[in-house]
């Protein structure tokens, strides 16, 4: 399958380019997270090997633990939005190598960073919403997710079971999903560059790693039955919130789906504008949410520029609305989580109906 291709005017975008520039020279601060976003980064990882700790080697009660393991997939999910996300795309510090122990939380966490990278940064990041090359929009067969793909029986009640699908999400990621891709050598229909050496022990070592701190040590501390509970209730929660703040950014009512054209593989957008069509804000004055969800509620801002750091997300969504507005690019935003919740919801259904 050949890759889409964007149209070649690029007005809007060096527009938004220019006053984002000026935002920040005016300003004076780095475009690269500050010492707020430092802080939270030692809180989350500090909060989550704490709790790591007290669950393994102290074995609290069984509410406790529960409640605990609960936590520990929050903190799991906010580690990933905050510091992980961030650090992938070289934002969360002006020092190259804090990027890099950022972005490798995801190896400790279960996740290669490699993937992630060809996955995330490399083809969602280009090629959104556009079925067949945007990984993340494939759910087949257990869900539709665009107006492209097939739709079989389930698909209409698939508004209904979502909730407990996305709860397989995280497992499945670690489990299954990086495997697949490192074998095939295939992310969706977009092929693989060679890993060298240091990238293929990179995969293996943190996925070595993970069963160790996740799934030897503690069997060996809890016993098997305590850690298959728990195991799986912290991995359920982590993978529901990461899949509801994704995917209400681009799965939802007012998102588009582009198609390229069948024979030139040409898309009617330049890239900017088609990263505003197919994304979605939700919340954005909502602090206690930005600061969880690592701004990744501000979507549209990071779709357009992911090498600034989620801080700076709500000062220069006024400079995105602005020039959206001059430019007549309909700027996705729903003012609750609820209010995305229930779009996301439509939209299923919508897809689950549709012929």
């Amino acid at each position: 399958m050949a890759l889409p291709k964007f149209a070649a005017t690029r007005s809007f975008h060096t527009e938004l380019r220019t006053r984002i520039n000026q935002y920040f020279e005016e300003t004076g601060r780095p475009m690269t997270g500050d010492g707020s976003l430092l802080f939270k980064g030692v809180l989350l990882v500090s909060t989550l090997v704490a709790l790591y700790v007290h669950l393994v080697f102290f074995t609290p009660a069984v509410g406790w633990a529960l409640l605990e393991c609960t936590l520990l997939g929050c903190v799991i999910a906010a580690t990933g939005f905050n510091v992980m996300h961030d650090g992938s795309h070289g934002s969360f510090s002006r020092f190259p190598w804090m990027n890099k122990v950022a972005a490798y939380t995801l190896g400790v966490m279960g996740g290669s960073p490699y993937m992630w990278n060809s996955k995330h940064n490399l083809i969602h990041h280009t090629y959104t919403n556009i079925e067949g090359h945007d990984d993340d929009i494939d759910v087949k067969p257990w869900m539709r997710m665009t107006p492209d793909q097939p739709k079989h029986a389930l698909h209409r009640y698939q508004h209904f079971y979502f909730w407990a699908l996305y709860c397989l999400l995280y497992i499945s990621w670690v489990f299954a999903m990086d495997y697949q891709k490192y074998f095939t050598r295939q992310i969706g229909a977009i092929g693989l560059k060679p890993m060298n050496a240091g990238e293929h022990v990179s995969f293996w070592g943190f996925k070595v790693l993970n069963l160790l701190l996740f799934v030897a040590l503690p069997i060996y501390m809890v016993g098997f039955l305590p850690w298959l509970v728990g195991f799986f209730l912290s991995m359920a929660v982590a993978g529901f919130v990461l899949s509801m703040v994704f995917q209400l950014a681009h799965t939802v009512e007012d998102a588009a789906f582009p198609v390229p054209h069948e024979t030139t593989g040409k898309l009617e957008d330049e890239w900017a504008i088609h990263q505003v069509r197919t994304t979605a804000n939700f919340a954005t004055d909502n602090k206690v949410i930005s600061w969880l969800v690592g701004g990744l509620n501000f979507q549209i801002e990071h779709h357009l520029f992911p090498k600034i750091s989620h801080v700076h997300y709500p000062a220069i969504s006024k400079i995105v609305q602005q020039v959206c507005d001059e430019f007549d690019v309909k700027y996705n935003n729903y003012a609750r989580t609820r209010s995305a919740i229930a779009s996301h919801v439509g939209f299923l259904r919508q897809m689950g109906r549709a012929a």
